[in-house]
C-alpha cells in the first residue's frame, strides 16, 4: 500500500503535478493575444506564394536604386553617363527613402524608387498606405501605372491608358491612412489587379506611356512613384512567371 504524497509506479505524487490555475491560463491567453496583435500591426511578411521572393526585406534598401530618367532617355545615354547619373540618383534616394520598422517610407521629397532588377511576366504583391490627398502608383516594367491615390474614382486602375480601360471596376480602397493590398498579375501587355481582395482591373492592356506607337517594353523594373507626398509600403513580394 503506497503512502499519500509518495511516487507510486512511476507516477509523481499530486503535490508535484503542475496544474495551471485560471489566473495562469488567462495570463497565457493575454500574452498570445498581445503577440498576435503586434504581428498584425507590424504587417507580418506572410509569403503569398511558395515561389514568391521579397523585393523589400523590411530592414534596408537592398535591391533598390534611385530613378534615372525614363526607359527612353536611359536608352540614349552612354554607359558612362548612365553610371554617373545613377550615383547621383542613389544618393538622393537614400536621403528620402528609408526602412523603418518593416515599412518602406518616403518623406515626400526626391524621386521614385526603382528595383535594381528588371522583370518580364510576374505576380506582384504590395501593401501601401497614403495620407490625405496622397498620390502614387506602381510602375510595371518601368511604365505607369497601377494608380494609388486619395480620389473618389478609387485606386488600382491603369490611369495613364488612353484607348484601353483606365478606371477601376469598383472602389475598393480602405479609408485614407489605413493599409491596402495590391495583387497584380502581368502577362505580356495584359494586367489584372486585385485591391484588398476585390477585382478592380480585369485583363486590360497596359499602354506604353513613353511611346504609344509601340507595345509596352518586354522587360523593365518595378517602380514606386511619388507626387511629393509621404508614402508607405511593406510586404513587397514578386513571383516571376
Amino acid at each position: 500500500m503506497a503512502l499519500s504524497g509518495h511516487a507510486r509506479d512511476g507516477i509523481p505524487p499530486r503535490s508535484q503535478v503542475f496544474r495551471p490555475g485560471r489566473r495562469f491560463a488567462r495570463a497565457v491567453i493575454r500574452a498570445a493575444a498581445t503577440c498576435l496583435l503586434l504581428m498584425l500591426l507590424a504587417g507580418c511578411a506572410v509569403k503569398p506564394h511558395p515561389q514568391a521572393k521579397q523585393l523589400f526585406n523590411g530592414s534596408d534598401l537592398s535591391g533598390w536604386k534611385g530613378l534615372v530618367g525614363n526607359p527612353v532617355t536611359r536608352a540614349k545615354m552612354t554607359p558612362g553617363e548612365l553610371a554617373q547619373a545613377q550615383v547621383a540618383a542613389d544618393a538622393s534616394m537614400r536621403e528620402h527613402w528609408s526602412a523603418e520598422d518593416g515599412v518602406l517610407v518616403f518623406d515626400g521629397k526626391g524621386d521614385n524608387l526603382v528595383t535594381e532588377r528588371d522583370f518580364e511576366d510576374f505576380e506582384l504583391w504590395v501593401d501601401w498606405k497614403i495620407e490625405p490627398r496622397g498620390d502614387s502608383g506602381i510602375y510595371l516594367r518601368g511604365t505607369p501605372q497601377v494608380q494609388i491615390w486619395d480620389n473618389k474614382i478609387g485606386s488600382g486602375g491603369l490611369y495613364n491608358n488612353k484607348r484601353s480601360v483606365k478606371k477601376p471596376l469598383v472602389v475598393a480602397d480602405r479609408s485614407v491612412g489605413e493599409w491596402n493590398n495590391f495583387h497584380i498579375l502581368m502577362e505580356g501587355e495584359i494586367v489584372t489587379v486585385w485591391l484588398n481582395g476585390q477585382l478592380v482591373v480585369d485583363g486590360v492592356k497596359l499602354e506604353n506611356y513613353w511611346d504609344r506607337s509601340i507595345p509596352i517594353f518586354p522587360s523593365g523594373p518595378i517602380e514606386l512613384q511619388n507626387h511629393g507626398n509621404s508614402l508607405y509600403f511593406r510586404n513587397i513580394w514578386i513571383r516571376e512567371r
